[in-house]
């Protein structure tokens, strides 16, 4: 993702430091206007995230079921 998107100092703390980075990111731009003009604030949306849950994906053949099936 760094490579491809330019970051802030900010921006580049929240991804590479974790959850207490991205909070504080997130209230420093609470009042920033969104590209519709409107701030997070007074949209209504709350100053915090939720991480979502990190899962292993493999990729590959699919392994084949003792009776036969996939």
């Amino acid at each position: 993702m760094l490579a491809s998107i330019p970051l802030s100092d900010d921006e580049r703390a929240a991804v590479d430091d974790g959850q207490v980075a991205l909070d504080q990111l997130l209230e420093r731009l609470v009042d920033v206007p969104t590209p519709t003009g409107a701030t997070p604030h007074e949209i209504g949306i709350p100053a915090t995230a939720t991480l979502l849950p990190i899962i292993n994906v493999t990729t590959g053949k699919s392994r084949e079921e003792p009776d036969g099936t996939r």
